[in-house]
């Protein structure tokens, strides 16, 4: 609500319409402004007007930007003569276009000056410019390119550097080079631009080249701090970054957290905490790095107290904290300290928040929470149309719950691939391959476009559900109507498909005949279907095979052993529990988990370390057959 005027001012004075335009934020001010304008006789005064345009063009609150628009294009736009008219105020409602929601429409604006002949300067061009980058829209850019060449303006300073940064956003770095090589002459902006570029397209090597050759005079943080950025991309590359680092004149945050994050990302955190004691002044960008970095080589106890240490705490912290936690398999943890931000009252969850909030119940399998989440969602107005929805759809089907995971998928309205994918993946792994199948043809039906990744679901969906001719049509579809080319995990899917459908010969040829070389997981699949349909013909030398390639891996010998014994040959068990003892390798438990009134118990075979185990094992007594009824065999690893 806007404060009353100043009723001690004349009538006919603009200066409570001036005081009041500091104090407008919503749509009712901007009426209220409007109505005053219009009963007062303002909307006339061409100077009140111009002061609203530059006071509302830039503002961050919608309905006064277009207010701004509406006044520009109402009072000032085509008033006489057009053409004597200064640019500045097209110049402020270009930039409200190409900074605001709609950069699109800065082009358009330009059109406009261009056809009612408005005269323009290098600054609307700029911000056209600015506009290209941001939509990456190439095409246009290199117009307004050809247009500054028509004027004679293409090798002003300014515009030039836009036009470098248009074409390295919008991946062109060639023409960015061959325009950077005809500048008469350049400046810092020039060399930062292009070695960033370099830097983004992969290519350290040009980056560093140029920096050598870089005047020293030029040379300022951004272009060291870019540079450092550059050097910890490399695999080796941290040597070199430390030593530009200690070159430098002087040093930022960003300086030193560049630093610390190169040597977090190549596992060497003693270095990292070496800097980071080092460190002048920290921001929370410093301590989320170096809790990320405990986090990643497995020292989440000193992640944890680094967090504590901390007092003031933001929420990039606590999402490097949480992503830390559930890395490491930690997921109640991650969850308190999810309910800790949702009580505190100075930070929000974000985005990222929520995503790895996700991540955890589904990894718990905690269903309550994540019904939980969902109404937190829709309290606080959050889109689905991301990755949150992708995250939910991926929770709900991991915690057993594919009824609420569809109605979150129907319930999308701008689906992405990545929905359908979720979608597919899970009605996979509960083996509804049908559905899964059907939701392929839907997305055909609806032209929307699959990736690997889909097929990689309906494959799996197919395998478990024993849909070997709806696999056959899937791969198929994907090479000759998507032209994808299949990977390996394809490959394995179809393989699987055709092992558990007991066609362990098609299988083997279809293995024989992939133009690719196939990995272990592939002839493991083949040896898990010769295991399952007693096939010893193709299972012995396939093992044989898989030993040769891996000999550490107790599984191969694991599926060959029970193999034997499914055919009673018992020798031949012998021998190969006596190879894998020879070379000391032993199977790792299977692991079961079961949730119960919200707390997950997990159980290894012959794990007794469950505090009700006694219990446990006397209820499964009184409720297992006789011992005449099932004989089990000892050979069986």
């Amino acid at each position: 609500m806007l404060l009353c005027a100043n009723l001690n001012q004349p009538w006919n004075s603009t200066l409570p319409t001036l005081l009041l335009l500091r104090k407008c934020k919503t749509s009712n001010d901007v009426n209220q402004i409007h109505a005053r304008l219009i009963t007062t006789g303002f909307i006339k005064n061409p100077i009140l007007t111009t002061k609203i345009i530059l006071a509302f063009s830039p503002s961050p609150f919608s309905p006064l930007v277009d207010f701004a628009r509406y006044v520009f294009f109402t009072h000032h736009a085509f008033s006489s003569p057009i053409q004597d008219m200064d640019p500045f105020l097209w110049n402020a409602v270009i930039k409200s276009y190409s900074h605001g929601r709609d950069p699109e429409r800065a082009l358009g604006i330009l059109c406009l000056m261009l056809e009612y002949g408005v005269s323009f300067d290098k600054f609307s061009l700029s911000l056209v410019l600015k506009a290209c980058s941001h939509l990456g829209l190439m095409k246009e850019g290199m117009q307004v390119h050809g247009l500054l060449r028509k004027l004679n303006i293409g090798s002003d300073l300014f515009l030039q550097n836009c036009l470098i940064s248009l074409y390295l956003r919008c991946g062109f770095v060639g023409y960015a080079c061959q325009l950077f090589d005809s500048m008469p002459r350049r400046d810092s902006v020039s060399y930062n631009s292009m070695i960033d570029g370099y830097i983004k397209a992969g290519r350290i090597d040009l980056a560093s080249e140029l920096f050598g050759f870089m005047p020293m005079e030029y040379k300022n943080l951004i272009t060291w701090n870019c540079m450092i950025s550059g050097f910890a991309q490399l695999e080796n590359g941290m040597d070199l970054a430390l030593e530009l680092f200690e070159e430098m004149p002087a040093r930022d945050l960003i300086s030193w957290n560049s630093m610390i994050n190169g040597f977090v990302k190549c596992g060497n955190i003693e270095d990292a905490q070496a800097l980071f004691n080092k460190m002048p002044k920290r921001d929370v960008v410093s301590w989320a790095n170096m809790i990320d970095g405990y986090a990643k080589v497995g020292k989440i106890d000193l992640a944890r107290r680094l967090f504590d240490e901390l007092l003031e705490r933001d929420i990039v912290v606590c999402n490097a904290m949480m992503a830390g936690y559930v890395q490491n398999g930690y997921c109640a943890e991650v969850l308190e300290i999810f309910y800790n931000l949702q009580s505190d009252d100075n930070l929000q969850p974000d985005n990222a928040t929520l995503l790895i909030a996700l991540s955890a119940i589904a990894q718990l399998g905690h269903i309550d929470k994540g019904l939980a989440i969902r109404q937190y969602l829709e309290e606080n107005n959050f889109s689905l149309g991301g990755r949150l929805g992708v995250a939910l759809i991926d929770m709900y089907s991991k915690c057993g719950s594919v009824k609420n995971a569809m109605l979150v998928f129907e319930g999308i309205e701008d689906k992405s691939v990545d929905h359908w994918n979720a979608m597919i993946g899970g009605l996979a792994i509960h083996g509804l391959g049908e559905l899964a199948f059907n939701l392929l043809m839907k997305m055909e039906r609806l032209s929307v476009e699959p990736d690997d990744i889909t097929f990689i679901g309906v494959l799996n969906g197919c395998g478990h559900a024993g849909l070997v001719k709806e696999g056959m049509i899937c791969f198929d579809m994907m090479r000759r109507v998507h032209k994808l080319v299949p990977k390996l995990q394809h490959y394995g899917c179809m393989v699987d498909i055709l092992g558990r459908a007991g066609q362990v010969a098609e299988a083997r040829k279809f293995i024989e005949e992939m133009p690719i070389e196939p990995n272990d997981v592939i002839w493991r699949a083949l040896l898990s279907a010769c295991r399952n349909h007693e096939n010893i013909d193709v299972g012995e030398p396939v093992a044989k095979h898989l030993i040769t390639l891996d000999s550490c891996n107790s599984s191969s010998y694991i599926l060959l052993s029970n193999m034997y014994a499914g055919l009673g040959m018992w020798n031949a068990v012998g021998q190969t529990r006596m190879m894998m003892k020879g070379r000391n390798l032993k199977k790792i438990p299977g692991c079961s988990w079961i949730e119960l009134e919200g707390t997950v118990h997990e159980f290894f075979v012959q794990d007794k370390s469950h505090p009700q185990v006694m219990e446990i094992y006397s209820l499964l007594d009184s409720l297992s057959t006789s011992k005449s009824e099932v004989t089990p065999c000892k050979y069986h690893v």
